[in-house]
């Protein structure tokens, strides 16, 4: 069941928004989001939260500071998706212009798993020979890992953001905004936004022992086309502080200042970087690079983001590119078989989904969940095969349930049940013997049934309410499109009701429409949905500037629409 609302606005926030000289409209829309200071839609560098409020981040610095003196070498240690690559490419960057002799790694997520264990560190002293490992949007986890590289005497530096167990590993430096007693008010930071708060401590650090000044030291907010990529793809919430991080980065590649690799993306993607919006940044190279991880590894997508060859980007692109394609075919593939297994499946007596197929992609799992969150909204767990009787899983959430914190609580009443999981509110993962599928299937259904009420299981689709007739042109798309919308800011969607004119089916999927309200009329599309409207709808919708013939029309990108 879905039904539209309308976010609630605080008229007084509004107000004080709107005579801080901010457009009404867009006061409206910031008021509902709960921002109350114009202050906090600054874009500028200098509004965002110093490094200092960062638990441990001085003492990461002395320490790099330390070990870039000595000579020590250094290898990364990355995670397998865009987040973890434009983590490992700001890191490998950033020290390198600061003089480090570093180098990096990322495992096989199929052969090693997840996070710093013990058997990639083993890989790493094999092959690498380091001092020091710097894990990035990782390691948090990374208990038996840290151990084996302490048994190695290498010294390892975690930088991440997930969310830890109640142990810590025994690491040198842990860097994470989550982990206890750190205040860092964005606690939304992805890893890789984590990784550039370390060179900025670091940067300062080696400013203060002489090693450089304001004029010689390396201009980071260069890397802020990468910080900006792999926040959006994280799909971490974008709080004041990720906005900043983000609008930097979408200045720079408007600018035409971004990485070879990155302007190999876009061109690859098919996307205009003069125009660079979050909404290329996850959906159109985000999935390119996480292809790479989900299928293969994770060294292509770093690959292309470390070079600074426009014609070798430009190959890893494609290559990229060719990798996401097959990946969408895998997808298509599994999401037919997981709903042949979900045929039977009722909603209503259901609050959650577990599903498995001895046929599955690991890589892809996490994608499949996600579409059948979707097509459902109910929390739902996709396993795939990991070899010798093991599964692995990978769900995704709805509001209000916590998916780590769900696992958590199976696993605290069944111990057996699970072997190991960990993870984010939205988005966990977890490995399990394939025996004991069924059992906890059954389990995690009554946490879902415990914790979810029948409100929760109905998909809302939050709108803005009706806009002014004044407000359907392109100029104001244009100034909706310079702000910066996503996850946890969402973009706007207004509703209102409307005549249907005409509607008729487009390419057998899609409905097109033509709806009037108060004269005038608009082109509107449903994607994705066929069936028939009546006379009269009530209509949730985004604004869209669809260009045809050398002519740019306003249209409706319609998100739900339901009888008036």
């Amino acid at each position: 069941m879905t039904r539209i609302a309308i976010r609630p606005i605080p008229f007084r926030e509004s107000e004080v928004l709107r005579q801080d000289g901010i457009h009404p409209v867009l006061a409206r829309l910031y008021a509902a989001r709960g921002l109350t200071d114009a202050k906090d839609l600054s874009s500028e560098l200098s509004a965002m939260i110093p490094p200092s409020g960062l638990m441990n981040i001085g003492a990461a610095a002395v320490f790099l500071a330390d070990s870039i003196a000595a000579k020590k070498r250094m290898v990364i240690v990355a995670d397998y998706d865009c987040d973890g690559a434009t983590a490992c490419a700001v890191a490998l960057r950033g020290l390198r212009q600061m003089g480090a002799h570093i180098d990096y790694i990322v495992p096989n997520r199929f052969e090693y798993g997840y996070g710093l264990t013990p058997e990639i560190v083993e890989l790493t002293a094999r092959e690498k020979q380091p001092d020091i490992i710097i894990t990035v949007d990782n390691g948090i986890a990374s208990i038996d890992g840290v151990a084996e590289a302490n048994r190695r005497g290498i010294e390892v530096v975690v930088t991440d953001h997930h969310l830890p167990a109640d142990t810590l590993p025994a690491a040198r430096v842990i860097v994470n905004p989550n982990q206890p007693e750190c205040g860092f008010p964005s606690k939304h930071i992805a890893g890789v936004g984590v990784v550039f708060y370390v060179l900025l401590a670091l940067r300062a650090e080696l400013r203060q022992r002489g090693v450089f000044d304001a004029q010689t030291q390396p201009k980071l907010q260069t890397l802020l086309d990468l910080v900006a990529l792999g926040t959006v793809a994280d799909v971490v919430r974008l709080d004041p502080n990720n906005r900043i991080l983000v609008a930097q980065g979408l200045k720079r590649m408007r600018a035409g200042q971004m990485h070879a690799g990155v302007a190999a993306l876009f061109r690859v993607a098919g996307r205009n970087p003069r125009t660079a919006s979050p909404f290329d940044l996850g959906f159109a190279l985000g999935p390119r690079l996480n292809a790479a991880g989900r299928l293969q590894d994770m060294s292509l997508g770093i690959e292309c983001l470390v070079t600074d060859d426009e014609d070798r980007a430009w190959a890893l692109a494609q290559q990229l590119n060719d990798i996401n394609l097959k990946r969408r075919e895998i997808e298509a593939d599994m999401q037919d078989t997981a709903l042949l297994h979900l045929d039977t499946f009722e909603p209503a007596n259901s609050s959650t989904i577990c599903v498995f197929d001895d046929s599955w992609h690991q890589g892809v799992i996490g994608i499949v969940a996600s579409r059948l969150k979707e097509k459902f909204f109910r929390p739902t767990i996709t396993f795939a095969p990991a070899g010798d009787g093991w599964i692995k899983g990978s769900g995704r959430s709805i509001p209000g349930f916590h998916l780590r914190d769900a696992l958590d609580l199976v696993y605290k009443k069944a111990p057996s049940l699970i072997d190991k999981f960990g993870g984010h509110a939205m988005a966990a993962g977890l490995t399990l013997r394939a025996d004991a599928f069924e059992a906890f299937s059954i389990a995690f259904e009554e946490v879902g049934k415990a914790w979810l009420t029948t409100q929760q299981l109905e998909r809302v689709i939050e709108t803005d309410g009706p806009l002014e007739d004044a407000y359907y042109t392109t100029s104001f798309i244009d100034l909706m499109a310079g702000q910066v919308w996503g996850q946890g800011f969402a973009p706007p969607v207004f509703c209102d009701e409307f005549r249907v004119v005409s509607q008729r089916i487009l390419k057998e999927r899609h409905l097109k429409l033509l709806l009037e309200k108060n004269g005038a009329r608009y082109d509107a599309i449903w994607f994705g949905h066929i069936d028939a409207l009546g006379d009269r709808a009530r209509v949730a919708f985004r604004l869209d500037a669809n260009e045809f013939n050398g002519v740019t029309k306003v249209q409706l990108l319609v998100e739900h629409a339901e009888a008036a």
